[in-house]
């Protein structure tokens, strides 16, 4: 009783608080530290939308594994190098074993994978900020403060539903809150965040003080506890709640658990793919997906080369070169890279020209690169052009909207249905992007 009065005191955010700490404290549910906290933004978002199925176009792709390079990675230092140029600087270009494709001296092992690449090197954005251009890349569009969009996996989430039904159809491995989200839609279609790759799912086990027999008997007690609350208050976002535990308990109970434990891997992968948080995230991304998994974005912080660039890239590029080569010989080996959309992506490029004095690249959405890989994209294949100085689009330039409407493509997805927001306002996966349907094989 004094908990009812307790309850009925307080407004909506303390109680979620209140129950979610009683699922950690009473139940051993402490994998619920996790998943309800994407809930718990749906919530804060309003929930709208119709439940019913969203028709679907053929696919060349099932998966997608988004890697998102957060701070704006130089395209010029990585992907689209000019040779002989002033704004060059010291880094040297490198053939690769695709015919006319380039990279810069920093990626040796991609060299040899790039036979199965497509590079963008016509992208640009409306969005210079980091915060916004990472929104902006995400959704394709713009920030707002009256309404929370949608990323890619969300919409594929809700489009296309799961793959396995005891895992989570999309995961975010390292991020923040300007990438990977829900955002409208409703909770259960939010992202498991995970932060550290090489701990997996932390604390996805009962303590070994809470039984099997007590754990259910709590879980019980928990249900009737709020039985009379949720047939006052019959509403989506009381179900989102309740899905949650039940999400959690299914995954507690699930042997596809063990697609989160990168020791299960053999010591030789997780050398190739390189000891370090992007490298073990993306042998994670890798196992998620072989499991069913849909999508998996994994993040590398550390773009945001304003000083010191070129130091910086002999820091970042040899990370970036040995998991990204790895994971695609990995897929390929395994008869996965058909099946899954590899995406690289920034949200902007580096300046062409250097700044004096601090040796550094200033933001610059008007020109950058991005990959594709997999999921029947072309391979060896470069699109789009910048000027000899990389200051200039030349051809084909691509929007953030048509990048993002490309992969949506990949995956059946129809970019011209549309949702509604809280707000009733419609929304489509893209926007008015159009996909680049001429990269596909």
């Amino acid at each position: 009783m004094r908990i009812k009065k307790y309850l009925q005191s307080r407004d909506e955010a303390s109680r979620r608080e209140f129950v979610s700490q009683a699922a950690r404290g009473m139940l051993g549910l402490s994998v619920m530290g996790q998943l309800p906290m994407a809930s718990a933004l749906g919530l804060k978002m309003g929930l709208t939308g119709s439940d019913d199925p969203v028709p679907l176009k053929p696919a060349t792709a099932r998966n997608v594994i988004y890697l998102f390079m957060q701070g704006g990675m130089s395209q010029l230092d990585t992907f689209d190098p000019k040779p002989g140029a002033e704004t060059q600087g010291p880094v040297e270009a490198l053939r690769t074993n695709a015919d006319d494709v380039q990279l810069t001296q920093y990626f040796p092992h991609l060299a040899r994978q790039m036979d199965k690449v497509t590079v963008v090197n016509s992208m640009h954005s409306t969005q210079g900020a980091h915060a916004q251009g990472q929104y902006y890349m995400h959704t394709s569009y713009a920030m707002r403060g009256t309404i929370r969009h949608p990323s890619l996996g969300a919409w594929l989430s809700r489009m296309a539903g799961k793959n396995n039904p005891t895992l989570p159809g999309h995961v975010l491995v390292g991020g923040s809150i300007n990438t990977a989200s829900g955002g409208f839609l409703e909770s259960g279609h939010y992202p498991l965040p995970i932060g550290d790759p090489a701990s997996g799912l932390t604390n996805s086990k009962l303590p070994e003080h809470v039984s099997t027999e007590t754990f259910h008997r709590r879980l019980e007690r928990v249900e009737q506890m709020n039985q009379a609350f949720a047939e006052k208050f019959d509403q989506k976002q009381v179900r989102a709640y309740a899905d949650a535990y039940q999400q959690a308990i299914k995954l507690m109970n699930s042997k596809d658990l063990l697609a989160f434990d990168l020791s299960q891997e053999p010591d030789a992968i997780l050398d190739a793919y390189g000891r370090n948080r992007f490298g073990q995230g993306c042998a994670l991304a890798r196992r998620l997906v072989e499991h069913g998994t849909r999508y998996v974005e994994v993040v590398m912080g550390g773009w945001d080369t304003h000083i010191d660039n070129f130091d910086r890239m002999e820091e970042l590029c040899p990370t970036l070169d040995r998991a990204l080569a790895s994971l695609l010989a990995d897929l390929d080996a395994r008869g996965l890279l058909e099946e899954t959309l590899v995406v690289l992506a920034t949200e902007f490029g580096r300046t062409p020209r250097i700044v004096e004095g601090r040796n550094g690249r200033n933001h610059f959405p008007k020109a950058f690169s991005c990959l594709l890989a997999g999921g029947g994209i072309k391979g060896g294949y470069k699109y789009g052009k910048t000027d000899a100085t990389g200051e200039f689009i030349e051809e084909d330039g691509v929007t953030v909207p048509d990048f993002n409407a490309t992969i949506a493509y990949a995956l059946g997805l129809p970019t011209e249905h549309v949702m509604h927001s809280p707000s009733k306002r419609p929304f489509t996966v893209a926007d008015k992007g159009r996909p680049l349907t001429h990269l596909f094989a």
